[in-house]
């Protein structure tokens, strides 16, 4: 498996309203790997993933200095580069949240409306990519026979798998998870760790986590953020303040 660069920083400084939150961020991250991202809350965890996909710069009294730069068909851009595509960027690097956020509308639709603001029209296309997408994020045999239903009927964890599924049918080469499993139930979690792991063949994954013993079943580097420092997690016992 591929375990070139496909993610690097260099210098982040990160301020929100004057205060400093990340501080001299220079980091790496191979390709097709799941690197687990941990420390107390409030630290600069979910603030380090929006500085990935410049989510960050809608957030009144934000302040970003440093670069980043991710490698696209083989060569690295610098993401921050003013003539540089904002929506080629988030076509390519995907994030789920916290809490699931499906859209007021049918299971269906939810996996499909990226494709169709994309500019997408042919159905068979469509209905082509939303099984994928939803049979990629261990889905599609539950919702199968009512993908017509309001996307709320689904449970929570299955919303969360909807919500992935959504990111995935644009095909992103990066997924940021932002405590994907914290809002779930421990059967939903595992199923989600499951599928995590199983995206790494397709995409190169961050994901933020308070769970001590996910961290270990599901990632293959994990970072902890200490005073706005990323610390190395093989050096270092994972801190206590991470809840179990």
């Amino acid at each position: 498996m591929d375990k070139s660069i496909k993610i690097r920083t260099k210098n982040i400084f990160f301020s929100y309203q004057n205060n400093r939150i990340l501080n001299d961020i220079s980091v790496e991250f191979p390709e097709h790997t799941l690197t687990a991202i941990v420390g107390p809350s409030g630290i600069g965890k979910s603030t380090f993933l929006m500085t990935l996909n410049r989510l960050w710069e809608s957030i009144p009294g934000a302040a970003m200095k440093g670069n980043v730069e991710i490698r696209f068909d083989g060569a690295f851009q610098d993401i921050y580069l003013p003539s540089y595509s904002l929506t080629s960027l988030r076509r390519s690097v995907g994030m789920v949240f916290q809490t699931p956020n499906p859209l007021p509308m049918s299971i269906y639709r939810n996996v499909a409306f990226p494709l169709k603001l994309a500019g997408f029209k042919k159905k068979d296309y469509i209905d082509h990519k939303v099984e994928e997408a939803l049979t990629r994020a261990y889905l599609w045999d539950e919702v199968k026979d009512r993908i017509r239903d309001d996307a709320f009927t689904l449970s929570g964890g299955q919303q969360q798998r909807l919500c992935i599924a959504r990111t995935l049918i644009m095909e992103p080469q990066i997924l940021l998870l932002d405590e994907p499993t914290s809002s779930l139930d421990a059967e939903s979690g595992r199923i989600i760790e499951e599928l995590l792991i199983s995206l790494k063949e397709r995409c190169t994954l961050l994901v933020v986590s308070h769970y001590r013993e996910q961290v270990k079943r599901i990632a293959d580097t994990v970072f902890e953020i200490s005073d706005g420092h990323f610390i190395p997690g093989d050096t270092i016992p994972v801190s206590p303040e991470i809840a179990e």
